[in-house]
């Protein structure tokens, strides 16, 4: 699929004014004002700080969680703090039960099983957790549209408190209090935390009630950190500060778990790609195939001998995962192919014999080839459960709400969502998510490259990298910079790792140039030495070299 190349264009004076006020360059300016950054904005996000992060009271109904919690507390009541099975959730239960014991709470978690159980609340779960009793309930990553469960909750003698991040629709729990940003009503300004953020604005308030020093709850950042940038939402505002001080956090944790599994992973940088495609796949792994309890249990360690052996049965569990994804990516990419569904605006799929685990990972790579909404479904203990992706730009909460009518349950966010559906109305459901997808992103999906700023060989000196490497950590809304190359002559070309990637000497005058094309080793026969060339791409160090160099990404090429 071509793939089109948007050069951002800037207002020179305004770039100006941004190099005199902030004295930045030209580069760094223009990659603040492709990024969205407000003017008054720019010295906080290139020096994010802690003191940075709002008052945690700011948030609709904090004031009823800490004192509920606080009473709790206070009266020895039991407390579960009910979660869900994905690395935001497992990361919310971690933060949430160890600040709680430390503050002596009689505290409990409880995890449901993806397979038999589901994502939410549920009513045989809720009678458990009653029944060894526990008087308050705790979700965490869950709860915001678990109307009818929560009333029941309320009906057998438990108090619920939802934390959550997800979308509020008109109707909510009848809760003791609801934390959620995105609830009508918030005052906080910033609305896009993750799951974790929540329950960490959480024990931020909870420090502040019992006048606890700082380092009580700055101490789990690591971990908020690791859910915040593995359920990509957006790294800016306060999740930017939390992934950027929870990465530093990271490199001298003391959680046994998560030393574990860091040195199992054996990366000499930690930084958010680390997260995103070698901690994250890990945590979910366990989850993904069935006992996220397994997760937990390494976060929560206490022994390095157990929590090496927990992670080595994790990096297992991944394997398996894998391997499960792959036969799952190929069905799909057949049905897609035999039954020419990519020719609509979207792309919905059935098979009773998918593992749900893993559905939503596969709608993610569907939907970075087709570049539209993908929803897979399978049947699991009898219940259709279905899994969607979408790309940035596009809400697929948004298109679910006008399907409601067809759906049994839905929740989730702009970009990622999960439902379940009676199967004698899937067909009914693809037929009216295609017509309501059409209707908000009519005409042809294609692969858009959004690129910050050109560059040129005097641009490709330590300064530039030291301007990008300013705005990391680089994830959802604010992603690595993308750049433009042009008046490139080929002077070499090969392919590396059995042709999978592409390698370029590219010449411009008298200085080289090395660059990379990952996955692009099929694209080799497109060139010859001596083509002049564009490439667009991001800039970095190769360390491998000695003395390390810079070398280009490239995530596309055109002949000039």
């Amino acid at each position: 699929m071509q793939k089109l190349w948007n050069v951002k264009s800037y207002d020179e004076e305004y770039i100006s004014k941004i190099m005199d006020r902030y004295k930045i360059s030209a580069i760094l300016s223009k990659l603040i004002v492709s990024h969205g950054i407000a003017f008054d904005d720019i010295k906080d996000f290139l020096k994010a700080n802690l003191e940075n992060l709002k008052d945690p009271y700011l948030i609709k109904d904090m004031n009823k969680f800490v004192d509920r919690v606080s009473n709790a507390i206070s009266k020895g009541e039991k407390i579960c703090i009910y979660g869900d099975y994905d690395v935001d959730g497992i990361t919310s239960i971690i933060i949430m039960y160890k600040f709680l014991e430390e503050l002596g709470a009689n505290v409990s978690y409880y995890l449901p099983d993806r397979l038999s159980e589901g994502y939410g609340l549920n009513r045989d779960a809720l009678n458990n957790i009653r029944d060894k009793g526990t008087s308050l309930l705790i979700t965490v990553d869950c709860g915001i549209t678990a109307i009818e469960e929560i009333k029941y909750a309320s009906g057998i003698g438990l108090h619920v408190c939802v934390t959550d991040h997800h979308e509020c629709s008109d109707e909510l729990p009848d809760a003791i209090c609801i934390v959620n940003p995105k609830q009508s009503g918030d005052k906080s300004e910033f609305k896009f935390h993750a799951g974790v953020g929540v329950a960490f604005k959480c024990i931020t308030a909870l420090s502040m009630k019992h006048n606890l020093n700082k380092d009580r709850y700055l101490k789990y950042l690591d971990i908020a950190a690791v859910g915040t940038i593995s359920d990509i939402v957006p790294l800016t505002g306060e999740n930017r500060i939390i992934a950027k001080f929870g990465i530093e956090a990271m490199k001298v944790t003391k959680n046994i778990g998560l030393s574990a599994i860091l040195k199992l992973v054996g990366s000499n940088e930690i930084d958010s790609i680390l997260v995103s495609f070698a901690l994250a796949p890990r945590i979910n792994a366990c989850g993904r195939m069935g006992n996220a309890g397994l997760a937990v249990e390494l976060l929560l360690a206490k022994n390095l001998h157990e929590a090496n052996k927990i992670a080595l049965k994790l990096d297992e569990q991944n394997k398996l995962r894998q391997q499960v994804e792959k036969n799952i990516f190929d069905q799909a990419l057949k049905m897609v192919e035999e039954n020419e569904a990519d020719k609509k605006s979207s792309i919905v799929l059935y098979d009773e014999n998918w593992h749900n685990g893993v559905i939503g990972i596969v709608a993610s790579k569907l939907v970075n080839i087709y570049f539209k909404p993908v929803i897979l479904f399978t049947k699991e203990n009898g219940v259709i459960r279905g899994s969607g992706r979408c790309e940035v730009g596009f809400s697929l909460y948004e298109a679910l709400t006008k399907c409601k009518d067809l759906l049994i349950q839905f929740g989730g966010h702009e970009l990622a969502a999960g439902m379940t559906i009676e199967s004698d109305k899937i067909e009914q459901f693809k037929n009216k998510f295609d017509e309501i997808v059409n209707e908000i992103s009519p005409g042809e999906n294609k692969e858009i490259i959004d690129i910050d700023a050109e560059i040129t060989r005097d641009d490709l000196n330590i300064n530039t990298i030291i301007d990008t490497i300013s705005m990391k950590p680089y994830g959802q809304g604010n992603k690595e910079p993308v750049f433009i190359y042009k008046g490139l002559k080929v002077q070499a070309i090969s392919t590396i790792k059995d042709g999978k990637h592409l390698k370029l000497t590219l010449r411009d005058m008298n200085s080289l140039l090395i660059g990379i094309a990952f996955s692009s080793g099929h694209r080799r026969d497109e060139l010859v030495v001596g083509d002049k060339i564009v490439i667009v791409g991001n800039i970095s160090i190769n360390t491998f070299t000695s003395p390390k160099t810079i070398q280009f990404i490239i995530k596309d090429f055109k002949k000039s």
